[in-house]
């Protein structure tokens, strides 16, 4: 993919729209997550076994961004209560070119219209770069809980009025 995409929810930007994810996407985006370069070396085993189920995207806040050729190119998943950003993953191939972006603009949208002027965000290591990037503010550490989780992770929270975000 060699075009920026760029822009908020409901139109094509670069031939990529965002939708809201449907039973039938599971297994593509159980794919997503396995796959995930972010995922390798010591995080391997925090996806490894990870599956997202049919059961969790009719019941959660689940939404894909997808090419113009139908293919799935990252998704989140947003809990309403409280608020947290639950997933987020980019395929390795789509990163880089607004994808991210086209989704946090989507769920910051999202959010504001469910009346939650902040989602909190545990983000993975690796990742917290990127949050911070599109206005997520780091507010803490979550510290480590094995054997699920090995590592401390940043806490962040992502303002969703477009005046406190600063661009």
């Amino acid at each position: 993919m060699s075009s920026r995409v760029t822009g908020s929810r409901g139109a094509a930007h670069g031939g990529v729209t965002v939708r809201r994810a449907v039973a039938r996407d599971a297994k593509r985006l159980t794919r997503l997550v396995r796959g995930s370069g972010a995922y390798e070396g010591p995080y391997a085993p925090m996806v490894a076994g990870y599956r997202v189920g049919p059961d969790y995207i009719e019941t959660h806040e689940v939404f894909v961004a997808v090419g113009p050729d139908g293919r799935v190119l990252g998704f989140y998943a947003l809990i309403l209560s409280p608020p947290e950003l639950d997933l987020m993953f980019v395929a390795d191939d789509a990163q880089g070119v607004g994808v991210g972006r086209l989704l946090m603009d989507d769920l910051k949208s999202r959010a504001r219209a469910a009346g939650l002027g902040r989602v909190r965000i545990v983000s993975h290591p690796p990742a917290e770069g990127f949050y911070l990037s599109v206005g997520a503010e780091r507010v803490g550490t979550v510290a480590a809980n094995p054997p699920a989780v090995m590592w401390d992770r940043p806490e962040l929270e992502l303002p969703t009025d477009e005046d406190e975000l600063g661009y």
